[in-house]
């Protein structure tokens, strides 16, 4: 299964490119937010790729990063959205935003995007909503063990939980849970040696 292509790309439509790789051409079906993101003919470029297969064809489906990908697969997973649906909702609004109208149940924003009725815009509104909430648990479970990570650190440097736990909060807030554990230790201690 094909997962990742960069090469040279030595066409291109709005629908579509073909990337040279190692003299062999490999056409990908891509949305046009993708589209807008590459470059120019003749340009590098790279794509996170769904290969599709059926009994009668084997299909490659491009994305310019791996959230956009990872939404495209969402939307597969919905009974009766199949890529070409998925790669012309897509097309219709950004990854972001449609992750924002799922969140809030906005189905009259999904029913925009050329294509999509009232009932399957309810449908993905419904379907995707449960599958968000899940990976945004993972999330929160991540940044939380982070989190313990750090306070637990701290207090083996002989500090007391509760400023511990108001220095970590602090910086986490100032960097999120995005920095790296040193970053965050280190700007932790700083806020400490404040206190």
């Amino acid at each position: 299964m094909i997962a990742y292509l960069k090469g040279n790309l030595i066409q291109k439509s709005t629908n579509q490119v073909i990337l040279d790789i190692g003299g062999v051409g490999y056409r990908a079906w891509i949305p046009l937010s993708t589209y807008l993101k590459l470059g120019s003919v003749d340009e590098t470029a790279e794509l996170y790729i769904y290969t599709h297969l059926t009994d009668n064809s084997l299909s490659l489906y491009g994305f310019s990063s791996q959230e956009e990908k990872g939404i495209f697969l969402k939307l597969i997973s919905i009974s009766g959205i199949g890529p070409k649906l998925a790669l012309n909702i897509l097309s219709g609004i950004e990854a972001s935003d449609l992750e924002d109208a799922i969140r809030r149940s906005d189905v009259t924003r999904i029913s925009l995007i050329p294509g999509i009725g009232k009932k399957t815009a309810l449908r993905i509104a419904v379907e995707l909503q449960e599958k968000l909430e899940m990976k945004e648990k993972v999330l929160e479970a991540e940044g939380f063990q982070e989190k313990e990570d750090l306070i637990s650190a701290l207090m083996n440097l002989g500090f007391k939980r509760r400023e511990v736990e108001r220095a970590v909060e602090d910086t986490i807030k100032v960097y999120s849970t995005k920095a790296d554990f040193e970053t965050l230790l280190r700007e932790s201690l700083k806020k400490m040696a404040k206190l």
